[in-house]
């Protein structure tokens, strides 16, 4: 993303974040958890942002496994550092909501266990960057297209296995009066994810050239 157009994005994101709670507020309570179901906006929102971010971590690494394209590597660092930070957010905003809904804060369910172990996944695509040594990059890139591919599955366990989370046609189903905060919440979620992702990236090239200074100046 350009400079100039970086900061137009910024303020497009906070003003989006800003009305959020408005139309949130305004939108009608659902008929059996009442009150307690307006972290769906929230919640659901996050969880689709992690899934995108999973997949932008997944197909990067894929073009640096097969590509060698060392921007691609940069992009999916950024990228998995995302989806660790937006699947903590999901796991613990899902507990929240499932004290209310259903009287507990955790059930070893299909939907519940396969997002906590994607999210283990990618902590570990993290502590092999960071601890793995020389080659390291191929072999986190390697568990990122892994974790990539884990999002379809995570998606469709509510619909293979009986669980007590709601399936896949709760969004589809929406009443248009809930439909449209729950649209305009996710589309800041993304947005926010496409600036957060822009400035990492950003970040991670930097330190790319100035490790290249380094190594020229010990030549």
């Amino acid at each position: 993303m350009s400079k100039r157009l970086f900061p137009v994005v910024v303020l497009l994101c906070i003003g989006m974040f800003a009305y959020a709670p408005f139309l949130i507020i305004n939108a009608p309570y659902e008929s059996t958890m009442g009150l307690v179901q307006k972290i769906f906006y929230f919640h659901v929102s996050t969880a689709i942002t992690m899934f995108v971010s999973a997949f932008v971590c997944g197909i990067a690494s894929a073009i640096f496994l097969f590509g060698r394209r060392p921007g691609a590597d940069r992009v999916a660092l950024a990228a998995a550092e995302l989806t660790v930070l937006f699947g903590f957010i999901v796991l613990a905003s899902g507990p929240l909501w499932a004290r209310k809904a259903w009287g507990v804060w955790w059930q070893w369910d299909a939907r519940l266990t396969s997002t906590l172990v994607m999210w283990l996944v990618f902590q570990a695509y993290l502590l092999l960057r960071r601890f793995g040594g020389p080659g390291s990059e191929k072999l986190s890139a390697a568990v990122a297209v892994f974790g990539a591919a884990l999002v379809p599955f995570v998606y469709w366990s509510v619909n293979l296995w009986r669980t007590v989370h709601p399936t896949t046609n709760v969004v589809p189903s929406l009443d248009p009066s809930m439909r449209w905060p729950f649209l305009w919440c996710l589309a800041a979620f993304l947005l926010l994810y496409v600036l957060m992702l822009s400035a990492r990236t950003a970040l991670e090239n930097r330190r790319a050239r100035l490790d290249a200074l380094y190594l020229a100046l010990e030549d």
